[in-house]
């Protein structure tokens, strides 16, 4: 059995990238950069008015000026104006050469076709964007390993870029295994509850754009090793659900053996999911999960996580971090590390009621974790702690 550190460095040696795909900018919300992301273009591509007023020559703040042009956005002229001379103008025109300053509109008056100031705290260069002031042509705009968000896509969009190289993003399977489950909506007999683990991690990969094939198995060697086999040949990510610990009818751990995994790890110094496996072969990478959901939905976060966001090309995989005080006294045993449920205010943070790895109660209102270490016993009230923010924050 390994430490909770030695497990994630275990999986952040093995993981790598996936290959790389070229796709539609607007295909690509939540996909990493492969390559950097060079301007071909400067932005603003031209001296651009910031508000809707008048174009001048700043030298001139002090005199009537004859208004000799009018200039609306879109406008393509190349108007020529005098250094004596203003133009009316609107937010993204095109700024004459000869302007160096806008005045807003609320600030001046208009007399006999003339522009008089009263801004008096204009500055030269005032309400202007010049061009290349956001980038310039030939820079980098992006870098590889950036996370594509909304903004991202509107920066791409831009610059005129159509299509970006990134990082593909998993195939995934995900295995449950479990003679004692239901699907939802079906009756009930003794002895059997409602199989929640694909619907919950299903859920979790919707949140990071994957939609996985999901396969229900009975408790059968045969079946497990046929899943496994096809899952392997058409996956680069298998997360397995229950059948890993070692009770007569758990075969997953056989089936993989059998199937040519490698294994990196069995079994983690944790609470919940002391029994995590991770493996690999030459083209997937394998987690076989808890049975019990809220082990197996840490499990998730803890470790697969950083396996799928390493495979999408994250430099920085895994669930963010803060240190907070926590809100009472908190006693733990010695020995093994635990990822309590907990919420945050991001003023403090609280352990929620009802932590067995069984219960998804507090983990449906759960914003994120608080990991404590193996030897820590005892935490004060306020002390600060580790908290790890979950994705819905």
């Amino acid at each position: 059995m390994i430490s909770v550190e030695e497990a994630k460095t275990l999986v952040n040696q093995n993981v790598f990238p996936l290959n790389q795909v070229e796709i539609n900018v607007d295909d690509a919300l939540d996909f990493y950069l492969a390559q950097n992301i060079i301007a071909p273009i400067s932005v603003p591509s031209f001296n651009q008015s910031a508000m809707d007023g008048y174009a001048f020559s700043f030298g001139n703040i002090n005199n009537q000026l004859p208004i000799v042009e009018e200039i609306a956005a879109g406008d393509t002229r190349i108007v020529e104006v005098k250094p004596t001379q203003a133009v009316r103008i609107f937010t993204g025109s095109n700024v004459p050469n000869s302007c160096d300053t806008v005045v807003i509109q609320e600030l001046t008056e208009v007399v006999d076709g003339k522009l008089i100031i009263k801004d008096e705290g204009l500055k030269l260069g005032g309400n202007i964007r010049f061009k290349g002031s956001q980038i310039k042509k030939g820079s980098i705009a992006l870098e590889k390993g950036t996370k594509i968000n909304s903004a991202t896509v509107g920066f791409l969009s831009t610059l005129g870029i159509t299509k970006v190289n990134v990082y593909k993003s998993p195939r995934v399977t995900i295995i449950a295994t479990g003679d004692e489950l239901v699907k939802p909506g079906k009756k009930l007999e003794v002895g059997q509850i409602y199989e929640s683990n694909t619907f919950m991690l299903n859920a979790a990969l919707n949140k990071m754009n994957i939609n996985p094939t999901i396969v229900l198995i009975e408790d059968n060697k045969a079946a497990t090793q046929k899943a496994v086999s096809d899952a392997l040949a058409n996956n680069e990510l298998l997360i397995l659900s229950g059948g890993i610990s070692v009770g007569d009818y758990d075969f997953v751990k056989e089936a993989l053996e059998l199937n040519g995994v490698k294994k990196k790890f069995y079994k983690v110094k944790q609470k919940p999911g002391k029994p995590l496996y991770f493996g690999k072969t030459d083209t997937s990478y394998i987690f076989a999960l808890p049975g019990n959901p809220g082990a197996a939905l840490t499990c998730f976060y803890q470790y697969v996580r950083v396996a799928i966001d390493k495979m999408k090309g994250s430099q920085d995989a895994g669930l963010s971090k803060l240190n907070l005080p926590i809100d009472r006294e908190l006693i733990k045993k010695e020995g093994r590390a635990v990822f309590y449920k907990a919420h945050t205010n991001f003023k403090s943070v609280s352990i929620l009621e009802g932590q067995g790895s069984d219960i998804l109660k507090s983990f449906a209102l759960a914003n994120c974790f608080v990991y404590v270490k193996p030897d820590v016993t005892l935490i004060n009230k306020n002390e600060l702690v580790e908290v790890q923010l979950i994705e819905d924050v």
